[in-house]
């Protein structure tokens, strides 16, 4: 049997960051032979990845690098929020997003072909992450956005990482960028402008916003409280001319019954129709960006804010931890009298 010095063992895990026990256990099996160790310790550790390839992993961390005018920000996720807080985890994340910014990668495959700044890919990072974290390490998604010199990257991350930001502004600087950025992590849109939403969509929504409405209804009928009127258009793509210009008509009409002086009538319809435009865009305020009241200045959405300061955004990507991944529900009480069992 071959004698495996302390330093064997120390050089073996900075190689590939196993443990003392798993890495000694290497070279012996490999009487001693540090790039037979290595490949060892790499067997195992797919051989530990598959076994826990089923496992949900719902947890993690978004990361976010910028490279110039190149910036990348993925989505890590591991089986628990207690491993999401390793620093072995938190560096996996920040390299992955570092690598994925500098490679450009088209889609996953491509990136899990990457080289990592450890010198092996990607995919063998998350194989040797499972077996040396000990839970399942997943790579889910990432996004890579592109600017001009004269453009902003707008970056924030909220939560310690829970949720990540990135945007890409034209006109304004860096400070109105991240706060844009901020605004997006608050209020979740889904896209920029009401162009991108499809009208099934819409109309789902629309039927969903009404549902709510009967529900208040019948709380307002028990305390004799008028209903709530249905909702007749819930994005600014189903308010053509002729719906806007019938609700200008509409509004007059309204204000000729009311006894209202025709000479103060151009005082009064802008503020209803703005109100009309609110009260008939709740799907895009909901959803889309621009659409939404800015969180750093509620008089204004968020397109008349950067309209009032010569500011545009160009795109943004918002990553969640989690999202669409249905969570394994524990049953607390049922596992402890498991463990209490045995």
């Amino acid at each position: 049997m071959a004698n495996i010095t302390a330093k064997q063992v120390k050089e073996l895990r900075e190689t590939t960051g196993a443990g003392v026990m798993d890495a000694k256990k290497a070279l012996v099996e490999a009487e001693g032979d540090m790039q037979r160790a290595i490949e060892i310790i790499h067997e195992k550790g797919e051989a530990k990845a598959a076994k826990k390839a089923n496992r949900i992993a719902a947890e993690g961390l978004t990361g976010v690098y910028v490279d110039g005018n190149v910036a990348a920000i993925v989505e890590v996720n591991a089986e628990t929020d207690f491993v999401a807080q390793n620093d072995q985890f938190k560096t996996l994340v920040n390299e992955t997003a570092e690598t994925i910014a500098k490679g450009k990668p088209a889609n996953n495959e491509e990136a899990l072909a990457l080289t990592m700044p450890s010198g092996e890919s990607l995919e063998e990072a998350y194989v040797n992450a499972t077996a040396t974290i000990g839970e399942k390490i997943s790579f889910r998604r990432f996004a890579v956005l592109e600017k001009t010199d004269d453009q902003h990257f707008g970056a924030y991350q909220h939560n310690g990482g829970h949720i990540g930001v990135l945007t890409v502004l034209e006109g304004g600087d860096e400070a109105l960028a991240k706060h844009i950025a901020m605004h997006i992590a608050a209020m979740s849109p889904k896209v920029l402008s009401y162009k991108e939403l499809d009208p099934a969509f819409v109309r789902e929504e629309l039927a969903q916003l009404n549902h709510k409405i009967d529900q208040d209804n019948e709380s307002r009928a028990m305390v004799n409280k008028p209903a709530l009127p249905h909702l007749k258009y819930g994005s600014k793509a189903q308010l053509t001319d002729e719906v806007v210009a019938q609700a200008e008509e509409d509004i007059k009409a309204e204000l000729k019954a009311e006894g209202k002086p025709e000479k103060i009538w151009d005082k009064i319809i802008p503020g209803k129709m703005a109100r009309f435009m609110l009260d008939n865009t709740k799907v895009d305020q909901e959803n889309t960006l621009l659409a939404q009241l800015y969180v750093m200045d509620d008089s204004k959405t968020v397109e008349e804010y950067l309209e009032s300061v010569n500011a545009s955004v160009v795109s943004f990507v918002r990553f969640e931890v989690g999202e669409g991944i249905e969570k394994k529900q524990e049953d607390f009480a049922a596992e402890v009298a498991a463990q209490m069992k045995n």
